[in-house]
């Protein structure tokens, strides 16, 4: 397995980073819709609505018309407040009140919130890469820190459950871990800047010019509790559809939406905190 999921992930970036450091937007564009059609896919079927292929194809038909037919175009603001607000005030009370069966108009309707929010994440997804492949890559490591900053928090100090009924894995303590690995390695950027010239174009920095250091802390914490919320969420859905992985498309990996789980709430403010709206 863990063969296997190496040879994935080298696969991967042997394929993302020449795309994204390249400069050429329509291969860009092009990458950006088939992982949205697969994300798409994936949650259609995690709700267990018919024909999630079939859906996938028009919602990916209809991305790429709206958003990448002339470059990014279309009400990004619109979509990326729109993604954010359906977060804060649906998904996040849900992780405490759970979800609607699998049999009912709630799902249904959930079925078609979620790819609501899986549009907003992409927009932003592009909107960050318009800004520089760095600052792109640079926003999506912060929930990349969070996460492995969570795993070896919990592994060394978890002992109270955040969600024992959704992600039994999961500890407070691995949560705050990864909070603090975001906020230290943050600042050591910051700081390491202005005599390592790359590191100018990272969203970090970008962050603690425009806000001081004081917001900056607070919305770097709540960058990793998204982040947290958004792959709790997932679980919730796997629990419930009762399967492992998303779909089986990144071998060893599982599927598109456990790659971006914990992305999928982050990106939308990210990109509206880098001054998009």
């Amino acid at each position: 397995m863990l063969k296997t999921r190496i040879i994935t992930a080298v696969l991967l970036l042997a394929v993302l980073l020449p795309v994204l450091f390249f400069n050429y937007y329509p291969a860009v564009a092009v990458v950006v819709l088939a992982f949205f059609g697969a994300a798409v896919w994936e949650s259609f079927r995690l709700f267990k609505s018919p024909r999630p292929l079939l859906s996938a194809v028009v919602w990916a038909a209809a991305f790429g018309y709206t958003f990448l037919l002339h470059g990014l175009s279309g009400p990004v603001t619109f979509w990326l407040l729109l993604g954010f607000a359906i977060w804060l005030l649906r998904f996040t009370p849900t992780l405490y009140t759970g979800l609607p069966p699998l049999e009912g108009m709630g799902n249904t309707m959930l079925s078609l919130v979620y790819p609501i929010t899986l549009v907003s994440c992409f927009v932003a997804i592009l909107a960050l890469y318009l800004k520089s492949p760095l600052f792109l890559i640079s926003a999506m490591a912060l929930v990349w820190i969070a996460d492995i900053g969570a795993y070896f928090s919990g592994k060394a100090f978890g002992k109270r459950k955040l969600a024992p009924s959704i992600s039994p894995g999961k500890s407070w303590e691995g949560a705050i871990g990864g909070a603090i690995a975001v906020v230290l390695l943050s600042a050591l950027t910051v700081l390491l800047a202005p005599s390592v010239g790359w590191l100018q174009d990272t969203f970090v920095v970008y962050l603690q010019a425009k806000r001081g250091w004081g917001l900056t802390v607070v919305i770097l914490v709540v960058i990793c509790a998204f982040s947290v919320i958004g792959d709790l969420f997932e679980s919730m859905l796997k629990r419930r559809a009762g399967i492992k992985d998303s779909s089986k498309l990144l071998p060893g990996h599982g599927g598109v939406l456990d790659r971006i789980d914990a992305l999928v709430p982050v990106l939308p403010l990210a990109a509206l905190i880098a001054g998009w709206a």
